[in-house]
């Protein structure tokens, strides 16, 4: 069945994350914007800080639906080898939708912390949120670049996701954890009955709301 909306969907990834509550240094990072209202629920039932991790889809043109990569903060970019063989996109094309997405991504990090610093994750398990997986791109990216900030341990957090996605992903984190991987998938949104549009201010009034700043400054 459809999970009515993104809260209830993180209402019921908690539930199944409840092993990691009490976790020395647990850290719930979404991937805005979808994936902020999952971890803001599971962030409070696991009484963590949250914070949000920026990861931008790099769209095909004209399709932007689909993902020919993403890029995560600290200059990370994955691509979609598949898609890019499938469609032969030009690198010049390529370069400009990146190249326009970073300035996306610059922008949503001042908007969704007020300028504060991202919380560290250097030794911490780090609980990494979407709202859903199609082709896994953006959170491949935010694993990689998560990789570079030494975590001890990554764990990938989702309502559904496609299940070849889920299995690549598999050697890229350190644990799995989703609800459900219906086949055929058809894509994230057809599992919800509300899938509309988180807004940034939608996204900034929940991570106020859990009083990350705060909380990851108690941690170091």
């Amino acid at each position: 069945m459809p999970l009515h909306n993104r809260y209830e969907a993180g209402k019921l990834l908690a539930a199944r994350l409840v092993a990691y509550a009490g976790t020395p240094g647990l850290l719930v990072l979404a991937l805005p914007r979808g994936g902020v209202p999952v971890a803001f629920e599971v962030a409070r039932a696991l009484s963590a800080p949250l914070d949000v991790f920026l990861v931008r889809k790099l769209g095909v043109p004209g399709h932007e639906e689909l993902a020919l990569g993403a890029i995560a903060s600290g200059g990370i970019r994955v691509l979609n080898a598949d898609v890019l063989q499938m469609l032969d996109i030009p690198n010049d094309i390529i370069e400009a939708v990146t190249l326009r997405e970073q300035h996306e991504l610059a922008r949503r990090e001042r908007i969704y912390r007020d300028d504060r610093p991202a919380l560290d994750a250097r030794d911490r398990t780090i609980i990494l949120v979407d709202d859903g997986l199609a082709t896994g791109a953006s959170m491949r990216a935010a694993i990689i670049a998560l990789r570079e900030r030494h975590p001890r341990r990554i764990v990938v957090a989702v309502p559904v996701a496609a299940a070849q996605t889920l299995d690549e992903l598999r050697a890229e984190a350190d644990d799995i954890v989703c609800l459900d991987t219906p086949d055929p998938f058809y894509g994230v949104g057809w599992w919800y009955e509300d899938f509309s549009q988180i807004t940034d201010a939608e996204a900034h009034d929940l991570l106020t709301q859990t009083g990350s700043a705060r909380l990851g400054k108690r941690h170091r």
